[in-house]
Formats: structure tokens, C-alpha cells, sequence
């Protein structure tokens, strides 16, 4: 007889992860997502086997995902203390702020209630289940965080139904977990929202503004489009944090503003090579708490239909592009198309295909 996996929350994470368990075929995957046409598409393309209530499931399931917003996970963990079961559940999330769940978790007294806290660290600035894909998580870091009422073996429970992920996993603390994910993802996107408002400001004065603001600017700023909803919400579950962050941030452009006032020419190189230095040895093929995209460059003419026989040949082997940008073209010379996928497999299969095709396709790391 299968195990059975409930998932409330069919959106991207959810619905990634009802994706991948469904193409193990080992499971009985149940869903359940208060949207009716995230319910019936997931079902339509075998995601999940069957859609119910809460309670209901939970009752017939051995594993809970909850892929829900911090606020209703906790909600969820609260009802799950007070149902009345008859057998062991193993319950996860996918909350990317630990302390409030966490502490939620820890006061669970049901005895057939074990949570062991997890957050796939990656994801995309698109949601809801139209956006799910089955290898959103390959070789992305996922976190998990054992309360204290789980015990090694649950997490190796939760590991083995998450393997069609092809995730790596690492085991923290929430306090770890927090401070980690503040540094390397909430953070950055408060500064992204902060650079994108610097630059609507300024557009009063340069109109032409918006023109400039594409390549490098895009691309620093991307994280910036994503759910505003579920960012404040973040924001806030992880505010005392980034209240110290912000003033760690705003000494460090005190030191920044001193080295341009002072004119001090050697201390700011130092200042850029010692950043470089760092950036540079971070690892390349390892994806991490921001979501990243997989880049090709492709030499292109400027004649008609150039850029319809590149997409041309990707579309008949299937491969999905999440964005495209003509760069450096002007009549009558050689221009460049950067394409961006969500993987690195596609990102190498697609080259392989271009340059079957006699194309000039680079890949810069």
C-alpha cells in the first residue's frame, strides 16, 4: 500500500513539489488549496491523485507539506495540535522564516504530530501552479530545521520523500537559518526595491532613464518583481533582523561615502577588490537562496527571421526559455541574443542544439 503525501498550498513551491513526488509514482499525493482551478489543474496533469479538505486529509496521510504563507502554516500547525489521529504524521513547510513556526512547532503536544521545518531555497518572480515545474529545486540548497520533537530518523523520513528534487540538504537551527537566509536573500531584495524606487525618483528628472536601466540594472534589480504580498510578509516574520541589517548597511555606505569624500584612490580599490575577490569565489554551479537564471549568448544576423529559427530550434526539443533579450544589434552587423533558462541542463542542451545548427553560442560563468 502507498504512503500518502497531503500538500496544502498548490501554488509554485507547492505544486513544484506535487510535481516531483508524482514522477516517483510512490506516492498517494493529496491536495488541497482553497484556488478550485489550482486544485483541478494539478489533478489534469497527475500531480496530486486526489483533492480534499484539511482535516480530512490529514487524517489519511503519513507526510503533511504545508506550502502555505507563514501566517496560515502557523494556523495550520495550530489545528494539527488539537485533531485527534491515529497514527504518526510527519509535517514540513516551506516557510523561509523559521522563528515563528518554529515556536509554533515546539509547543505542539499531539503525540502523533512530528515537524521537521524546510525551505527549498529557490523559486521564481512568477507564482501559482501555471508556474510549477517538477526540477525547481535541482541542486538548489533545501534547508530543513527539526523541532524538538523530531527526531533524526523523521528527517530522514522527510529526505526521502523530497529525493525527486535533487536538492541538497543541510540541517540548521532556526536561529542559523534566519540570520543565513536574512544575509543572502531578504536583505537583497529590500535593496532591490530600494535601488528600483532611487531610480523611479530620479526618472522625474531624466525622462530617458527607463532607456538606460536595462542589462545590468535589470539584472540586479529582477528580484524586485517578485510577490509583494508574500515579501512583506517575510519582511515582517523576519523584521529584527533586518532592523540590524539595515544598520549594519547604512555604516557600511558611511565607509563607502568617506572613501569618495576623502578621495582616498588605493582604500576604494582595496574596497572593490576585496568584494571581487569574495564574488567571484562564490560557488558557480550551486544555486542558492535568490533564484537564478542559466544564460546562453548567441550570434545572430540582422536580417529577418533570425530570431525565429534560434527560438525555432529550441522550441522542437522543448525547451522552456524564461527570457530573452536582444543585446548589441544594429543594422547590417552581428548582434547578440542573451536567452535565459531555469536550469543548467537546459542551459547546456540548448548550446549543444544552437551550435548544431552552426550558430556561435557562449556561456559566461
Amino acid at each position: 500500500m502507498k504512503e500518502s503525501v497531503m500538500i496544502v498550498g498548490l501554488g509554485l513551491i507547492g505544486g513544484s513539489l506535487a510535481l516531483g513526488l508524482s514522477k516517483q509514482k510512490k506516492y498517494h499525493i493529496i491536495g488541497c488549496d482553497s484556488d478550485i482551478s489550482s486544485k483541478e489543474l494539478a489533478k489534469e496533469q497527475g500531480a496530486i491523485s486526489e483533492s480534499t479538505d484539511f482535516e480530512s486529509g490529514v487524517k489519511q496521510a503519513d507526510y503533511l507539506i504545508l506550502a502555505t504563507p507563514i501566517p496560515i502554516t502557523i494556523d495550520y500547525l495550530k489545528k494539527l495540535d488539537k485533531l485527534k489521529l491515529t497514527k504518526k504524521l510527519i509535517v514540513t513547510d516551506v516557510s523561509s522564516v523559521k522563528e515563528k513556526v518554529m515556536e509554533t512547532a515546539d509547543s505542539i503536544t499531539n503525540p502523533h504530530v512530528s515537524f521537521v521545518g524546510g525551505h527549498p531555497m529557490a523559486g521564481s518572480h512568477k507564482q501559482g501552479f501555471t508556474a510549477a515545474k517538477s526540477h525547481l529545486f535541482e541542486n538548489a540548497i533545501y534547508v530543513l530545521t527539526p523541532s524538538r520533537n523530531a527526531s533524526d530518523r523523521d528527517v530522514e523520513y522527510i529526505k526521502k520523500i523530497l529525493i525527486s528534487t535533487k536538492a541538497r540538504f543541510l540541517t540548521f537551527n532556526r536561529e542559523e537559518h534566519d540570520e543565513m537566509t536574512a544575509v543572502v536573500s531578504h536583505f537583497p531584495h529590500l535593496i532591490a526595491s530600494s535601488l528600483v524606487h532611487q531610480a523611479r525618483h530620479w526618472q522625474e528628472t531624466h525622462p530617458y532613464l527607463e532607456d538606460l536601466a536595462a542589462g545590468g540594472f535589470r539584472d540586479i534589480t529582477r528580484i524586485a518583481s517578485s510577490n509583494p504580498v508574500l515579501w512583506k510578509d517575510i519582511f515582517f516574520q523576519n523584521r529584527s533582523i533586518l532592523l540590524s541589517m539595515i544598520d549594519d548597511w547604512v555604516k557600511e555606505m558611511e565607509e563607502v561615502k568617506q572613501l569618495l569624500s576623502s578621495e582616498n584612490h588605493e582604500a576604494t580599490q582595496e574596497y572593490l577588490s576585496t568584494a571581487k575577490q569574495y564574488r567571484d569565489g562564490l560557488p558557480v554551479k550551486k544555486r542558492g537562496a535568490i533564484p537564478s537564471f542559466y544564460d546562453i549568448y548567441v550570434d545572430i544576423t540582422d536580417q529577418p527571421g533570425a530570431l525565429l529559427h534560434v527560438m525555432g530550434h529550441l522550441a522542437e526539443r522543448e525547451i522552456s526559455i524564461k527570457n530573452i533579450e536582444i543585446l548589441e544589434v544594429r543594422e547590417g552587423i552581428t548582434g547578440v541574443l542573451r536567452i535565459s533558462f531555469q536550469s543548467s541542463r537546459e542551459q547546456k542542451a540548448s548550446k549543444l542544439i544552437l551550435e548544431a545548427e552552426n550558430y556561435e553560442v557562449t556561456i559566461q560563468q
